[in-house]
């Protein structure tokens, strides 16, 4: 990566008074690398709407690529926004987003060097890592699970324990692991109390009762069912029609997107620079997305996402409901969820072990947060909107 060999006595100066912020900052409690959140080749000031600072004159830009671990969505709103807003070519970044899909497995794309940063859940990032692929948690974006099991109220389906005796479908891919701790804990053994049954990625076995539960995200299949004429009635499903079973309130959920990086880079100079100021535009992206919601829509969408208006405004909106509040700023890990996913994932035999202390660290994300000045980072005043979906999604 290209990294200017120059910097002026201001850039020294707010590279100075960034990592005196930040000087403690670590997720394991461990010596921190001294990360140069000024930028020798990024900027002399908070960039965009909620900066402090003027844009950057970069004197040179780094390349940078993300993998995705989906197709273009409101999911990864804030990457798409960091790009159009400027965001990211003010922190010195020309960054290039690479969808995904069901055969790209985003950590594998980091780990092999086809990606600087990648998007993945947690558990499955952990397993790769398990599996010897060294990579890093310097971000967790989202700060809770946006996974449902989601039944017809007819079912007398109403949490955990009433499985029991149900068709209960799953995508699997990594995705059931909440399900099954879930269903346990509510002393439910999958495959003998209750039968699982592979689901695709959408409501249609649900919608014609092949299934009597079906796995869903907050921001995605759940609108579909709410986006579905319903034969009885003639219009769209209410969610009175519905049931929901929440792993956040179980206490089985997991974390899910984080950005993920390249563990054999970190501790480099340029590298560490480069990732403070990616993170510190990305949730410049983040905070952009809450605050012009209905603008950011339009970037997904012609980003080219395939989705409706009304889903990806429901989508957006669940989708920050998932990072905000976010009380240490955004991007920065919550220990305790973290120790409850790596819970849920040894007693579920998805890693063998809990990872090491090095698996995740809060100083990038809490040196791009410091970076960010006086932005709000943390959004504890944000509420959510009410949503009219569409036939359809449209």
């Amino acid at each position: 990566m290209h990294k200017s060999g120059k910097t002026n006595w201001w850039r020294l100066l707010a590279a100075l008074m960034a990592l005196t912020l930040v000087a403690a900052a670590c997720g394991n409690g461990d010596d921190d690398v001294a990360v140069d959140t000024g930028s020798e080749s990024g900027t002399d000031g908070d960039a965009g709407d909620g900066g402090d600072g003027d844009a950057a004159t970069c004197e040179g830009t780094d390349e940078v690529t993300l993998q995705l671990q989906w197709f273009a969505q409101a999911q990864f709103a804030g990457y798409y926004a960091a790009v159009d807003q400027g965001f990211y070519e003010a922190r010195c970044l020309n960054v290039t987003i690479l969808e995904g899909g069901i055969d790209i497995v985003p950590q594998q794309q980091l780990g092999s060097g086809a990606a600087d940063y990648a998007i993945s859940w947690v558990p499955k990032a952990l397993v790769s890592r398990e599996e010897g692929i060294d990579i890093v948690n310097v971000a967790q974006i989202f700060q809770r699970s946006g996974t449902l099991q989601v039944s017809f109220a007819d079912s007398g389906i109403s949490g955990p324990a009433d499985l029991a005796g149900k068709k209960v479908g799953s995508w699997g891919f990594g995705n059931e692991f909440e399900l099954l701790a879930g269903s346990r804990s509510a002393g439910v053994e999958p495959g003998t109390d209750y039968e699982i049954v592979q689901q695709s990625f959408d409501m249609l076995a649900l919608i014609s009762g092949e299934i009597d539960a079906a796995q869903a995200m907050t921001y995605n299949e759940y609108a579909q069912v709410l986006e579905t004429i319903n034969p009885d009635t003639g219009e769209l499903f209410q969610a009175s029609d519905l049931t929901v079973i929440n792993w956040n309130d179980v206490g089985t959920a997991m974390l899910q997107d984080a950005i993920w990086a390249d563990g054999t880079k970190l501790g480099d100079a340029a590298y560490d620079d480069q990732t403070t100021r990616f993170i510190a535009a990305s949730i410049e992206g983040w905070v952009w997305c809450r605050d012009n919601a209905g603008e950011c829509v339009d970037v997904v969408l012609d980003s080219g996402s395939t989705l409706g208006v009304s889903h990806q405004t429901w989508q957006l909106n669940e989708i920050n409901k998932l990072i905000w509040p976010s009380p240490g700023g955004a991007g920065v890990m919550d220990k305790a969820l973290w120790d409850q996913t790596i819970e849920v994932a040894t007693s579920e035999g998805v890693l063998a072990a809990a990872p090491d202390s090095d698996a995740f660290t809060t100083q990038y994300a809490e040196a791009a947060v410091a970076l960010l000045g006086g932005m709000d980072t943390e959004g504890s005043g944000w509420t959510p909107t009410e949503v009219t979906l569409n036939e359809g999604g449209q």
